[in-house]
Order: C-alpha cells, then structure tokens, then sequence
C-alpha cells in the first residue's frame, strides 16, 4: 500500500446559467494540487500549505479537505463492506494533506469542491479504492458544506466525475453524467472581485413567479437536450437565466459588458460561474475561445478592474492521479 499520492483536482463551473444547484462541469484548468499522506500517527490529521501569499485554514475541522475526510473515515467506521485495508487503516495510521497549488478561494471556480474531491480521492486510492469514484460525491459535499452552510454537489460532483453532470435529486443524492460533443470549449475571466458563496445566496429570491419557473424549466431541458445533440446553437440559447443572474450580476462590475464583449467575439453563450466573480462562455473551437478570454480580459482592463482567463476544454476524468 503506497503511503503518499499526489492529486489534480479539477474547477468546476456550477449552475451553466440555468441550472441552479443541479448542473455543473469540470475545466481541464485551472486546478488544485494536493499530496494525500498516510502517517505513523494513529487517529492524527494534519494539513501543511506550501502555497506563499494564500491562507488556508490550518484547522482540520474548518478545512474543507480534511471535513470531507473525516465524513468518509466515519463511513468506513461502520461500513461493512470496505474489508480490513480501511479498518487496518483507521487503527493503525492518521493523514497528512499537503497544498500545493490552490484555485482562489471565493472565485466562483469551485474552489472548496476541488480540495474537498482531492482529499477523499486521493485517501481511497492510498486505501485500495473500497469504494467507487460515483461513492466519494457524497463525502465531499461535506467539505462544501463547511465551506458555506449547504452541501449542494454541483460543484463537487464534476469535480469528483468530470465532464458534464445533473443533480437530480438530494434526498437521496441521484448524480447523472450527461452526454456532450467534444467540440465545445470554454472561456474563463476570474475578476479579481471577492464574493464569498454564503453572501452570494443570501441575496437571492425565495420566491419565483410561476411564469420565471417555467422558463427556467425549459431552459434547463434544452441546455441539457442540446448537449446531448451537439447542438451548439441550442446550447446557447439555453443559457439563460431569470432567476439567479439578475441578482448576481449586481455583484459584479461590469458583468453586462463582459458578457456583450464575449457574445461579438462568437461566444455561443455565457453567464456567471458559480456564485461568482468569474464569468464563463461556451465556444464551438479553441481559436474562439481564445478571442473571448481577450474580449474579457480587455473589457475588465478597461474598467480598471485586474482579471485572470484561462481558455479549456471540458475535463473528461475529474480528479485524477498525477506524478509527483
């Protein structure tokens, strides 16, 4: 049994415009990188962080790492099925959980969901995999919770799987990978504007008119119709959001501009990631993508506001493996 192993684990983009805490994907990039250790300290859980000018809650139980580890060694305490490795395991060794390289905290790119993915990947591999990747979704939406009050797996559960996935329900968690083409790019603007998850919700309506429901509905079923067609123009159109990105939007400077900026450099469509600040646009080729990360990140400069892009394809794996 190998006894470190080190880990990419993926942002994600949650939402896609329509799909409030029940649609999100994974980005090839950015990422997180942890080493996941095991220890010859029995029951003990330590995090270290090597990333200069960035704070990461040291504190095991305000970690969101080391909560969605904690949430599965509870479930391999009294799980019947995971055989003597996990047992052996938990009475002999404790953890040790490295940060190498970090998403922004408070970016809107999945950033608690990516560390929360990474420590229970990483430690079920060490532990000979007991349970099946599709498991582990469960144990980091613990890691999202502390993070910001709700376990909700649109973040985690691309992380986790990659590619495209629907929430179907949460009681009982139901995840569904969805089918999409491989032609379909991304561009990302980070504008450095903090907005925190739990704020971001605070804002939002707590009652929909009926007329709003039913255009968010259909949305949803063509973006996830269209996706499942390769229809690009489909996709695009079914981006829209009544519901959350009216109020959203307010946060961020400039969002409206942004978003106009993308669409005349052949976007086929955007919206916020996530609770924000970051935006996103969908694409039809790499070269397009690249011409909306410039439209964004030349909009935000003239609004004097700093801003990173990153231009991806849509990770197909998830939190994977990578060498030391």
């Amino acid at each position: 049994m190998s006894k470190t192993i080190k880990i990419f684990s993926p942002a994600t983009v949650a939402n896609i415009g329509c799909g409030f805490d029940v649609l999100g994907f994974a980005l090839e990039k950015p990422g997180d990188v942890i080493s996941v250790s095991l220890t010859d300290t029995p029951g003990s859980i330590v995090i270290r962080n090597e990333i200069a000018n960035l704070n990461i809650p040291l504190d095991p139980a305000r970690n969101t790492t080391t909560v969605a580890l904690q949430a599965y060694l509870d479930f391999l305490k009294t799980d019947k099925h995971t055989g003597t490795t996990a047992s052996h395991f938990i009475s002999n060794h404790g953890i040790e959980v490295i940060f190498h390289e970090k998403i922004k905290p408070g970016s809107g790119l999945g950033s608690s969901s990516a560390s929360a993915a990474a420590g229970v990947f990483g430690l079920n591999v060490l532990l000979g995999n007991p349970l099946k990747k599709s498991d582990l979704v469960q144990f980091a939406m613990q890691g999202e919770s502390a993070a910001c009050g709700v376990a909700h797996a649109d973040n985690v559960a691309p992380a986790v799987l990659g590619g495209f996935v629907l929430v179907r329900s949460y009681m009982p968690l139901d995840v569904v990978a969805l089918p999409y083409p491989d032609n379909l790019f991304v561009a990302i603007v980070h504008p450095q504007i903090e907005i925190l998850t739990e704020d971001a919700r605070k804002i939002l309506p707590e009652l929909v008119p009926l007329k709003d429901a039913v255009r968010q509905w259909g949305n949803v079923a063509g973006l996830v119709a269209g996706l499942a067609k390769g229809d690009h123009t489909l996709i695009g159109r079914s981006l829209q959001d009544v519901i959350v990105e009216p109020v959203r939007a307010t946060l961020i400077s400039g969002y409206y501009e942004a978003k106009q900026a993308a669409m005349t450099a052949g976007a086929l469509g955007g919206n916020i990631s996530g609770s924000g600040p970051s935006m996103f646009a969908f694409c039809s080729t790499f070269e397009t993508a690249e011409a909306v990360a410039k439209a964004f990140a030349e909009t935000f400069n003239a609004l004097g506001i700093e801003n990173q892009v990153y231009v991806s394809g849509i990770n197909k794996e998830g939190v994977r493996v990578i060498a030391d």
